[in-house]
């Protein structure tokens, strides 16, 4: 009878313990929310500003960069916004940010929306959680995180008016806080982590965006022979 009972519960925990994990419904939550399709009132439209950009490295760093310095180490605040106005549900609208760098005048800009993976939805999706070793989203580059709105799709830029890149792919998300108020660290992956949570703020939201080239290269971090990354820790919803 024991060994019956024994087996009948392997049987049981084993579909659990095969799910995927899911980027709307992590495992083991105390909270939920609801996903924005069961809202009546949803219309997927989303005009955001982000201000307080700050560049991660430069332009010409050379060989062996680190552009997503989670230590901070090499950031420096810019001017400019990044203005988003889209369509969720739709996947339309427009991603672009008007920044001066050390370098320049700097435009990016996304041209068309691109799903690189099943969970971003066409190119854009609201409310799921991304990044870390569990989100079932994202790679683990970045701690797991609540992501508000996230868009991903190609892009081009220009500097001082003359093309920059073209046609490279281009992610933006506005999340829950990934980096210190003050200091602009990461504390990723964090020393004696207690808690269940990505290491996040929740009191605070910022924005990432990059654009990156299709060429490789495995002596950067991240593995791209580009990676222009800027983050904004203010954001404005209107």
């Amino acid at each position: 009878m024991r060994k019956s009972l024994f087996v009948l519960i392997l049987a049981m925990a084993a579909p659990v313990s095969a799910q995927q994990p899911n980027p709307r419904q992590p495992a083991g939550a105390a909270i939920s929310i609801y996903a924005p399709e069961q809202h009546d009132l949803y219309d997927g439209h989303f005009v955001i500003s982000a201000n307080r950009i700050h560049m991660v490295g430069t332009l010409d760093d050379p060989d062996g960069w680190d552009h997503m310095d989670n230590e901070a180490r090499n950031v420096r605040p810019v001017t400019g916004t990044a203005e988003i106005n889209v369509n969720e549900i739709q996947n339309t609208g427009t991603f672009e940010a008007r920044l001066r760098i050390p370098e320049g005048d700097l435009v990016i800009t996304l041209d068309r929306w691109n799903e690189f993976n099943a969970c971003q939805n066409g190119g854009i999706t609201a409310y799921l959680h991304e990044h870390g070793t569990d989100s079932g989203c994202g790679d683990s580059n970045w701690p797991k995180t609540l992501v508000f709105l996230a868009g991903w799709g190609f892009g081009h830029a220009t500097l001082n008016g003359q093309p920059l890149y073209q046609d490279y792919e281009m992610h933006f998300m506005v999340t829950q806080g990934l980096r210190d108020r003050e200091t602009l660290r990461v504390n990723y992956p964090m020393a004696n982590k207690r808690l269940p949570a990505g290491e996040t703020n929740p009191a605070t939201q910022q924005i990432d965006f990059y654009i990156r080239s299709p060429a490789q290269n495995a002596n950067n971090r991240p593995n791209r022979q580009v990676f222009t990354h800027f983050f904004g820790m203010e954001v404005t919803w209107k």
